[in-house]
């Protein structure tokens, strides 16, 4: 879906609807969830903190998220997709991928079946998706921001290479900042570029994510969609009002964020045996450490102990800590009751 939370927010409130908009905390240390288009077009955007987003766009309107709001209208949406198939694999609360070839709806093509989701999203929930239409997940993702907001765009198999080519490595999915930064270094700028690589010297570089990018660069990607997909982690997280100076400061800082966590878990019904402790330091330099149980972690005094032990292996820099946050995640052999949950629309 296209700017989701802004967009569902303009539209249940008339006076917004024009305006630059963010979905966010505007006070204090908050950041951007989403902004609206009027927004962006002041360089707003995702995750940016609030203070610079409010340098880029003095006027700009800070909404508090309403999180249960958004959870109905993706409910609304999702149902609208489960009119064409029964595979759709839900990646967040405003995407999901959908495998039509044995849809009960008689349609000519894909870009056919699009366009009637994209019509009926609208006229029943007056909202806009973006849809990425191609014969596999990964290039009907990249197909689906390709001419957002309102896009639609299809790549078939005889212009797959071709499209390929051209796109920044940016662009290619499991390619954040810091492995696009590398290849640069080594001469890969582009889809073309980065397919001119040998097989065994991407996994020199990058380990077994060199092969899922030796085939992404050849439009090969065998993944279904799955309707089943297991959630593999629960989380919780916080920007603090505050540096936080110390471990002592670090560990009060987290009990709410503990508290959070045990809930969530027990919403999701999700088991999992590893703690992951994320910081984020003043200077946003962020680390992770994790430590696994060797058993479901259900008990708080769990994640207490295993969040102070994880925490002593951390040197608090003199500027502080910004940002705390706490995760479970499961290892091999342990299962849980998996979460509710080809196009891909967001």
């Amino acid at each position: 879906m296209d700017a989701f939370y802004a967009s569902v927010e303009q539209r249940d409130h008339p006076e917004l609807r024009g305006r630059p908009i963010a979905v966010g905390r505007g006070e204090g240390r908050g950041v951007v969830a989403t902004a609206s288009y009027e927004a962006r077009r002041y360089g707003v955007h995702s995750a940016m903190p609030s203070y610079r987003a409010k340098e880029l766009c003095p006027n700009l309107i800070f909404i508090h998220p309403n999180m249960q709001r958004y959870k109905e209208v993706s409910g609304a949406i999702q149902a609208i997709f489960r009119r064409y198939t029964p595979l759709v694999q839900p990646i967040s609360i405003d995407e999901a991928f959908l495998d039509i070839t044995e849809s009960p709806i008689p349609f000519a093509s894909g870009t056919e079946a699009a366009l009637r989701i994209k019509r009926e999203i609208r006229e029943e929930l007056s909202l806009v998706a973006s849809i990425g239409v191609s014969f596999n997940k990964f290039l009907a993702k990249i197909a689906s921001d390709w001419k957002k907001p309102d896009g639609l765009f299809e790549v078939k198999p005889e212009d797959a290479l071709r499209f390929i080519d051209q796109l920044p490595i940016e662009s290619f999915w499991g390619i954040g900042p810091a492995t696009a930064k590398k290849m640069h270094g080594l001469g890969i700028s582009t889809g073309e570029e980065l397919r001119r690589q040998p097989l065994s010297e991407l996994v020199r570089l990058f380990g077994s994510a060199g092969e899922i990018y030796y085939s992404f660069a050849r439009g090969i990607d065998p993944r279904p969609v799955n309707p089943n997909r297991d959630r593999k982690s629960v989380g919780a997280e916080t920007t603090l009002e505050w540096n936080a100076g110390s471990a002592e400061d670090v560990l009060r800082e987290l009990l709410p964020v503990e508290m959070s966590l045990m809930r969530r878990l027990a919403r999701n019904r999700f088991l999992g045996d590893t703690l992951t402790l994320k910081l984020k330091f003043a200077d946003f330099r962020q680390i992770t450490r994790s430590k696994m149980a060797g058993h479901p972690i259900q008990d708080p005094r769990e994640v207490r102990r295993l969040s102070e032990e994880l925490l002593s292996d951390v040197t608090i820099p003199a500027s502080g800590v910004r940002l705390v946050g706490l995760s479970v995640s499961r290892s091999e052999g342990v299962r849980g009751t998996p979460s509710q949950p080809e196009l891909f629309s967001e």
